[in-house]
């Protein structure tokens, strides 16, 4: 991989991290367009994950400093409910993650067919959203959250939106958009930094390298992913407050189709 596979790549990853249209999908696409063999090695994906969680945590430092002071208040309040709603939330991928990890890891492949049909499904969510008008809630309840992981955990098929399964689903049950990108953007720290952990700790133990992928192509990834991490979160936390998901569903649908045609040809 040279540095502009890597910038373009770095880019795809922090646009779509945030945006409801799948990075892994896109990364799929992308890898296929440029001709890149990333199944041999995760580490240069996880790195570009680990970028937009860093933009995540610039972007929204606020919310993670109200969450910070309320918790160490040592106190059941607003605060604390929303770290529980987050652990809640991390149970389905963390079952996920340690029960079928090898697995999850066998779809990147380049299944350019499987990218697609799951990009049909995440269009297919993102214009049945747009339609439904469930009752409003107050608050977001640990079952909800619970919900919204099942979503996340679904979301590690290449071509399921991360952001747009868990939005998406947040909005069905009747959640209030104002805050739902920033719960969806944050339940998802937790589990990349997992991963990261477990990729450094592979590492070390030499289960994983870093497949002849130099050190400037990797720095020059991360630092585009980040960048462009930083502009999509701070977009789509403007987007889901307009509720224009749908627009979002047809690209997916296109770009679907386009891949399913592709595969087939």
């Amino acid at each position: 991989m040279d540095w502009l596979e890597a910038l373009i790549l770095g880019i795809i990853q922090g646009l779509t991290e945030y945006l409801p249209v799948s990075s892994s999908g896109h990364l799929e696409l992308g890898n296929a367009i440029l001709g890149v063999e990333m199944e041999e090695n995760l580490t240069f994906d996880v790195m570009l994950h680990v970028a937009t969680v860093l933009s995540t945590l610039v972007i929204l430092w606020r919310e993670i400093d109200w969450i910070l002071k309320g918790l160490f208040k040592w106190q059941l309040n607003e605060e604390t409910r929303y770290v529980l709603n987050i652990i809640v939330s991390m149970i389905p991928v963390a079952i996920v993650g340690f029960l079928f990890k090898d697995k999850v890891e066998a779809l990147f492949t380049g299944n350019i067919l499987l990218v697609g049909c799951c990009l049909m499904v995440t269009a297919a969510l993102l214009i049945f959203t747009y339609f439904a008008r469930p009752r409003k809630k107050e608050r977001l309840s640990p079952r909800d959250a619970f919900i919204m992981g099942i979503a996340q955990a679904v979301a590690v098929l290449p071509g399921i939106s991360r952001s747009g399964s868990t939005i998406a689903t947040g909005l069905l049950l009747g959640n209030k958009k104002e805050r739902l990108a920033q719960f969806s953007f944050l339940m998802v720290i937790p589990p990349i930094l997992g991963q990261a952990l477990l990729s450094v700790k592979d590492f070390v133990s030499g289960e994983e390298t870093f497949g002849g992928i130099s050190a400037m192509p990797m720095l020059i990834g991360f630092a585009a992913a980040f960048i462009s991490g930083c502009f999509a979160c701070k977009w789509m936390i403007n987007i889901v407050k307009r509720g224009k998901l749908v627009y979002f569903g047809i690209y997916c649908a296109i770009v679907g189709f386009i891949a399913i045609v592709y595969s087939l040809i």
